[in-house]
């Protein structure tokens, strides 16, 4: 699945992920309104919202983008329903073409980080069928239990030729609270970077690993530090646009053949028709073609990050 996604990213020279992280409160009222006519107000209802706003953008964005992020809990917290939309929108994305990247940030060990896997990248026997309950081609993964919470992973996508992006550096202010502290002379990311690397090195594509990270766009140095601790590891980047992140400091990230780096982009897409930029020209009633246009100037702005 690493070598689709880097053909994909090649063929659309886009390496951008779109996170499908929808909220109730990011939805154009009509969405709801119409979901809510014909469905009462039920988990339901937020359910079928939250379908037809991710397939509007999906509609508009897929022949411009490689992979969509969705974010699980968005989806959970609606129950059952929710998770149903989760996988209609999984499934609506495979049938487009799109690499899914499952943003799940599970961290368990033994049997329970194996169900995790199988859940979302692997697959389930119920008498003489076998079922692929969910259809993410990469899932986020918290290594903080270390290796027996990361190889049960790492087992099942060498079993399904699918992918990891293992948390290494996040983009949230208070991640310095351990992920910078110092062991050995080392900040702990990058010894966490380091076993990335490790675990990568059995797990390989044509050019790069199954197996990569999460460094937050809002850590240029620090990213220019783990591209040299994981040469051979995809870094999935977040905290791009309405975190801080901006094309012109994302250089670090990527290799000298313009690749190794895929970087998300969540409200900056999805809410692209509240933002001024967008808004007095769309609305919310072309709140896809707004985010159509958001994907064609992220794409243009990170070209910034090639210019050496």
């Amino acid at each position: 699945m690493i070598n689709q996604l880097v053909k994909s990213i090649k063929d659309k020279d886009a390496p951008i992920v779109v996170g499908l992280d929808p909220k109730l409160d990011y939805l154009p009222e009509g969405l709801l309104a119409d979901a809510i006519a014909s469905r009462g107000e039920t988990l339901d209802a937020a359910a079928e919202a939250i379908w037809q706003f991710n397939k509007g953008i999906i509609d508009a964005t897929y022949d411009l983008i490689p992979a969509v992020k969705p974010q699980v809990a968005m989806y959970e917290q609606f129950g059952i329903p929710g998770m149903e939309a989760f996988k209609r929108t999984c499934d609506y994305c495979k049938s487009k073409g799109l690499v899914i990247v499952g943003d799940v940030k599970r961290g368990d060990i033994g049997s329970t980080s194996e169900a995790y896997a199988v859940g979302h990248l692997g697959q389930v026997k119920v008498g003489s069928r076998t079922f692929h309950p969910f259809t993410e081609d990469f899932v986020t993964v918290n290594p903080y239990l270390g290796s027996d919470g990361v190889k049960p992973f790492i087992k099942i996508c060498k079993e399904e030729k699918k992918g990891l992006f293992i948390l290494v550096k996040t983009s949230n202010p208070s991640s310095g609270e351990f992920q910078d502290r110092e062991v050995d002379g080392k900040p702990v990311y990058e010894l966490v970077a380091e076993k990335v690397a490790e675990w990568g090195q059995s797990h390989m594509g044509d050019t790069y690993s199954y197996v990569g990270a999460v460094v937050g766009a809002t850590y240029p140095e620090m990213g220019a530090a783990l591209r040299k601790v994981m040469p051979r590891n995809y870094i999935l980047v977040p905290g791009y646009g309405a975190q801080g992140g901006q094309g012109k400091d994302l250089a670090a990230f990527f290799n000298e053949d313009g690749l190794g780096a895929i970087v998300n982009s969540s409200r900056g897409i999805i809410c692209a028709y509240k933002q001024a930029a967008y808004k007095d020209k769309f609305g919310p009633a072309n709140y896809a073609d707004a985010s159509r246009q958001a994907v064609i100037d992220m794409r243009e702005d990170l070209k910034q990050a090639f210019v050496r």
